[in-house]
């Protein structure tokens, strides 16, 4: 395999996809070296993790945020109050307004998508209907070390520090490769093979709805957000940059894989490189469609337009 093309990577949004619906870091992480480096190191679980280190935060009577590490590419959210009302975090990047559900006296982490540039993060509380009030908000103007920083951590949709059976089941998928595209291709096997398109959940699930990783992984199905998160979670704990990229396939809202190449950079589309030509590569179609001709040539050639990156 030509080991010049590196780093593949996923893409996926917490909503309902496909129709289914403090310390401060001891030393800066230079992912790209770490990424590099995998073409000759061994496979490893690699917990990331977010830290509110409180050197830089927005704070209030109810609500802190932390963008002590933005450079590492996430900040954290965190509601103190007391309250029954649903909580929002909106963060507006450079090109992009993310939406998220926030749950009180949690932190939890969001990344910074949009890569450098100016930002404003803010927590929402309901107060009737689909209006809500400002809670607190915070500007922010990010200089990522690598455009890779927002796409190796856990965050709120892909939360592999609390799903130590995905990690070790990824690391036992990869056992005995070095290259990070042997790795993805091995991983994508896995997970089409393994799980099963859950069609009662895809017609039920609602709004707000996070994978249980671990849980994904016993009950042995789910949706493509769930297909999506487990590949992410497996990829990104050895190191591997993954995007969660939301859009359409087609008409049908729905998540794909993306790829950086050495030679091309981002490539755009749900692409992936079997050691010749580069595929369209996406999980959840080619398991429910159990990989059948018809299938793999709607996502080879399917009309895919991007709507988020994660």
């Amino acid at each position: 395999m030509n080991t010049r093309f590196l780093l593949p990577f996923l893409s996926l949004l917490g909503l309902l996809l496909c129709g289914c619906t403090g310390q401060k870091d001891p030393a800066p992480i230079d992912s790209r070296q770490e990424a590099l480096a995998m073409v000759s190191e061994p496979a490893a679980a690699v917990i990331l993790e977010a830290i509110a280190s409180g050197t830089a935060q927005a704070v209030c009577d109810d609500a802190q945020i932390d963008y002590s590490h933005t450079e590492d590419g996430y900040v954290m959210a965190r509601y103190t109050g007391s309250t029954d009302k649903r909580l929002k975090v909106l963060v507006k990047g450079p090109s992009t307004t993310y939406s998220y559900n926030l749950e009180p006296n949690l932190w939890v982490t969001f990344p910074l998508s949009d890569g450098n540039g100016s930002y404003q993060v803010g927590i929402y509380q309901n107060i009737v209907d689909a209006k809500y009030a400002t809670v607190i908000t915070a500007d922010l103007s990010v200089e990522l070390l690598d455009e890779f920083a927002p796409f190796l951590r856990p965050n709120q949709y892909v939360d592999y520090s609390r799903a130590p059976q995905t990690v070790a089941q990824g690391l036992r998928i990869t056992s005995g490769l070095q290259d990070p595209l042997q790795k993805v291709s091995a991983v994508y096997d896995w997970v089409v093979t393994a799980l099963t398109y859950d069609e009662e959940k895809a017609a039920s699930v609602q709004s707000g709805y996070l994978p249980d990783l671990d849980q994904v992984l016993q009950s042995g199905k789910g949706i493509c957000f769930d297909y999506a998160a487990v590949m992410t979670a497996m990829l990104r704990s050895q190191e591997i940059p993954c995007k969660l990229v939301v859009g359409y396939a087609g008409n049908i809202y729905h998540a794909w894989i993306s790829v950086w190449t050495e030679d091309s950079g981002w490539v755009d589309g749900a692409i992936f490189f079997d050691g010749k030509v580069w595929h369209r590569m996406d999980p959840t179609f080619a398991s429910s469609g159990q990989r059948s001709q018809e299938t793999m040539d709607f996502i080879e050639n399917g009309s895919y337009r991007v709507k988020y990156l994660y």
